[in-house]
């Protein structure tokens, strides 16, 4: 199965250990830096209640939603304790010449 590589932003438009959301295809995405300049790539909304991950705080790999504070680890997708139990879906991301893409 190819992959199908999709832009989405420059690398300094996301800042260290922060998040954007990109909504591509009817879907919403988050995308995070890490402290040390990898990027990850989770679904944009919370498992929980669907609100956008993209507004909760950015700390330690951990994603934190801003409605019930879930916390999720944003590298792996694993739900980090209750209110959330599912695990968000990753996806993998690649960097090229300033330019961060996701496959869908």
């Amino acid at each position: 199965m190819m992959s199908n590589w999709v832009e989405v932003c420059a690398t300094d438009e996301i800042d260290e250990e922060d998040v954007i959301r990109f909504d591509h295809d009817g879907r919403t995405f988050a995308v995070y830096r890490s402290p040390d300049d990898t990027f990850f790539a989770t679904a944009g909304l919370c498992t929980h209640e669907k609100i956008h991950l993209a507004d909760g705080l950015v700390m330690d790999d951990i994603i934190e939603c801003p409605k019930h504070n879930g916390r999720f680890n944003y590298k792996t997708g694993e739900a980090k304790g209750a209110p959330v139990c599912v695990n968000l879906q990753t996806f993998p991301v690649k960097v090229e010449a300033g330019t961060v893409f996701i496959s869908l």
